[in-house]
């Protein structure tokens, strides 16, 4: 789980404008942060992470990063870590979160905490977001398309209001498989967008290519 599609698409695609502050949760080995660090260079990043040796190894990414001076490892769970500094406000909020709800869960203990999320994850997930993001901030979310439902309506409930959906499909006829969706706390226009990511077997599309070229040494 080190690097993926979703994570990757998420790190080139969410945010706009010049965020000052951003928060990632559950960072993983920090991937998402530091492309957030790379695209935004004014930028200070937190990254909070549960797993202790994938924290570990993102803060040793981050270490090994020309952004180091820039990106700060939290080790511990993003409820914890607002108890701890409740002061925080952040310009961007992101996450590539688990996401099987009530789902059977998979064998191996580090796929549960990274994929599995338990009873009341995104409720208290959307809470927090609500409560730290600044006037003008926005969280960006991916999330397969029955989770990204079940979010929309938690996050119309703690205030928040859905700027952004962009649907993300396989191939340009497949149904969309995840959602990026982008919330924040102004009333504005949705904007709705399609992303695909092959055109036919094993051949990236242009957007995706377009989109990671600066990320991915495969471009």
């Amino acid at each position: 789980m080190k690097i993926n599609t979703d994570g990757v698409l998420l790190g080139a695609i969410a945010g706009d404008g010049h965020p000052l502050n951003i928060l990632d949760i559950g960072t993983g080995t920090g991937v998402i942060a530091l492309m957030l660090a790379q695209r935004f260079t004014d930028a200070k990043i937190d990254a909070v992470e549960i797993d202790e040796q994938a924290a570990a190894t993102a803060k040793s990414n981050f270490g090994n990063s020309p952004f180091k001076n820039r990106l700060t490892l939290y080790a511990n769970g993003f409820e914890q870590f607002f108890e701890d500094y409740p002061e925080k406000r952040y310009d961007l909020i992101v996450s590539n979160p688990p996401f099987y709800i009530n789902s059977l869960q998979s064998p191996g203990v580090k796929t549960n905490l990274a994929k599995h999320a338990a009873d009341g994850f995104f409720e208290k997930l959307i809470s927090v977001v609500a409560t730290q993001l600044t006037k003008q901030g926005i969280c960006w979310l991916i999330l397969p398309v029955d989770t990204s439902a079940l979010v929309k309506n938690l996050a119309l409930q703690s205030g928040l209001y859905l700027q952004k959906t962009i649907s993300i499909h396989s191939f340009k006829d497949d149904t969309a498989h995840r959602e990026i969706l982008a919330f924040g706390k102004n009333n504005t226009h949705m904007i709705t967008g399609k992303f695909v990511i092959y055109s036919e077997p094993n051949v990236y599309t242009e957007t995706y290519r377009g989109v990671l070229k600066d990320f991915l040494t495969i471009f």
